[in-house]
């Protein structure tokens, strides 16, 4: 084999967030949009990247002496995974290599995990690396904490390899333990909005380690290892910041454990409409990562009818999800629109989540 293509997908996050760096639980689902790669040895080359949704994109880099540094902007994600696995003790070589897909850029929905898990599955399946789904997860994670320097949990990159067709993803963070929960929302007439607020991402590097170390002094305060080991109980005493930031993180491990249990337990998924919305709430007065297009869009859709809401993804911008009846979503985009135009806010665009399954190769 010397060459072939390999998809990997984006994820949306049912519920779950701030948790992953805090040993937590995640819920996430990986989506239908995804990235593609297309790979071929380059024997006489360096490692050449091109994607076709950025012009004049060609980056080239060697992947035997490539180091953190070396590559900046979107091809930092696929260099960074070559010098992983070189890291983790792996013999690998240069690729040719074009970049397609359709996961949204800058919305939140992993795009760069996507690219990650593709370019690793090809580095991989080329080199005759024998590599189990959560091995080449750390591998990516590593590319993105390491390499690129976003100081991001594990979260995306186990939703991208771990995917399946009409289930959720639940992850232990500790443990890297995974199942799939049911989620046939088509069953139950029910559609997992996604809209997009495109509303611009506003210090999300500086912001997002922020909230991580407040997260890793919390837990040092009240002496765990990290606050997937604390109770609410634990949190008294903390400064109001702190306590802030942990309080959100404790309830919000909660309200996974509830929502997989409903999802297993009952057959109407609309039962885990309020806990969405409990984690919004959260996040906004607690963890305070929403931005004004966001909170107008969570409004909007729950005075449309949805049962749940809640911003998805690190935040600062980005998306929200909702849970509504599948014959009322477009009721409920249109419902954001006019609440945006109100706003004078910029136009929204949103479309429906389908659980879909993981990274594979397609040729």
């Amino acid at each position: 084999m010397t060459n072939g293509r390999w998809a990997a997908p984006g994820r949306v996050n049912l519920i779950g967030e701030h948790t992953d760096y805090n040993d937590g639980y995640v819920l996430p689902l990986a989506l239908a949009q995804r990235v593609v790669v297309h790979a071929e040895f380059a024997h006489h080359t360096p490692t050449r990247v091109r994607s076709r949704q950025v012009p004049d994109s060609e980056v080239t880099f060697d992947a035997h002496a490539v180091a953190p540094g070396d590559v900046e902007g979107w091809a930092a994600y696929v260099a960074g995974v070559v010098w992983a696995l070189r890291v983790d003790g792996h013999t690998v070589g240069n690729l040719d290599i074009t970049v397609d897909g359709d996961v949204p850029l800058g919305a939140g929905l992993s795009s760069s995990a996507a690219l990650e898990c593709a370019a690793g599955l090809a580095w991989a399946h080329l080199f005759g690396l024998r590599l189990a789904k959560t091995e080449l997860a750390k591998v990516c994670r590593r590319a993105e904490n390491e390499f690129v320097g976003a100081p991001t949990g594990i979260m995306d990159q186990m939703a991208a390899m771990h995917g399946r067709a009409g289930h959720a993803v639940f992850i232990d963070t500790r443990t890297l333990r995974v199942s799939h929960v049911p989620l046939d929302l088509a069953a139950a007439d029910l559609a997992l909005l996604v809209v997009d607020t495109r509303a611009p991402h506003r210090h999300v590097d500086g912001e997002y380690a922020s909230r991580r170390q407040a997260c890793e002094e919390a837990a040092r305060l009240v002496g765990v290892p990290a606050l997937r080991g604390a109770s609410l109980e634990h949190l008294d005493g903390l400064p109001d910041h702190l306590l802030r930031r942990a309080r959100h993180v404790v309830t919000e491990n909660a309200r996974v454990l509830e929502v997989v249990q409903l999802l297993r337990s009952s057959a109407d998924p609309r039962v885990i409409g309020p806990i969405l919305t409990a984690s919004h709430l959260s996040l906004r007065d607690d963890f305070e990562v929403t931005v004004p297009e966001v909170d107008v869009a969570f409004d909007a859709l729950l005075d449309a009818g949805a049962y749940g809401a809640r911003i998805t993804g690190g935040g600062f911008g980005g998306c929200v999800i909702a849970l509504v009846d599948a014959d009322h979503a477009d009721d409920a985009i249109a419902a954001v629109r006019s609440a945006y135009a109100r706003h004078e806010f910029g136009e929204p665009s949103a479309f429906t989540a389908v659980p879909s399954d993981g990274a594979h190769r397609l040729i």
